[in-house]
């Protein structure tokens, strides 16, 4: 070894100081431990998609939504119009089922929306009532109710018009209750009351800005 390269290593060995090279930067291990939503960076969904795995055709998140809104009342509705149909009052039959609903809506369906969420809380606007405590509950069954009184009124409806316009043998209805259908008049006024519901709260909040 030459005299310049030992003279080199002795003069770094004088004034290196162990301690401060391996100086842990505590700062930084802060900041990861104490890392939540509150104090993160916000990242675009583009940008999270990248870290995802996944299949490589991906659906949109509302479509999935949708889907689970849909296929929850069309499954009740066979299992409980058709399947108890031909066992109870038709009324009572009715009624069951749009307590059944209810029930479906809380534990299941909004649940199903809530696994599939992307970013917490994103499922929320897809509910009438999201849950808090155990108030969604009874929430959801009398919610429920109102939707199958919208339901099959838009069933009588339309049969209603078909008979005095086109007119059927015996007064027969046109359009039963079948599941698909079913559930498409269920989502769409559960969507359309929703939307009504987040207008509202939309006007209250403009009207309790200051200078209002």
């Amino acid at each position: 070894m030459s005299k310049n390269r030992k003279k080199s290593i002795r003069e770094q060995g004088e004034s290196f100081d162990p301690a401060q090279y391996y100086e842990l930067k505590t700062k930084a291990v802060d900041d990861l431990v104490t890392a939540d939503e509150s104090n993160s960076p916000e990242v675009s969904e583009k940008e999270l998609m990248k870290y995802r795995s996944g299949p490589k055709i991906k659906i949109a998140e509302w479509v999935k939504f949708l889907f689970i809104k849909w296929w929850f009342p069309a499954a009740v509705c066979f299992f409980f119009m058709w399947g108890l149909g031909g066992y109870m009052d038709y009324l009572d039959n009715v009624i069951v089922t749009a307590l059944a609903l209810g029930v479906v809506t809380d534990l299941l369906t909004n649940n199903a929306m809530r696994f599939l969420e992307k970013v917490p809380g994103a499922a929320s606007k897809w509910m009438m009532f999201p849950k808090k405590g155990y108030a969604s509950f009874p929430l959801n069954i009398l919610y429920a109710l109102v939707l199958m009184f919208l339901v099959f009124m838009t069933y009588n409806v339309i049969n209603y018009a078909a008979i005095n316009l086109f007119g059927t043998a015996g007064d027969v209805p046109l359009l039963g209750v079948e599941p698909i259908l079913f559930g498409v008049f269920w989502t769409g006024f559960d969507m359309l009351l929703i939307s009504m519901k987040h207008l509202g709260e939309s006007i209250i909040r403009d009207a309790r800005k200051p200078g209002r």
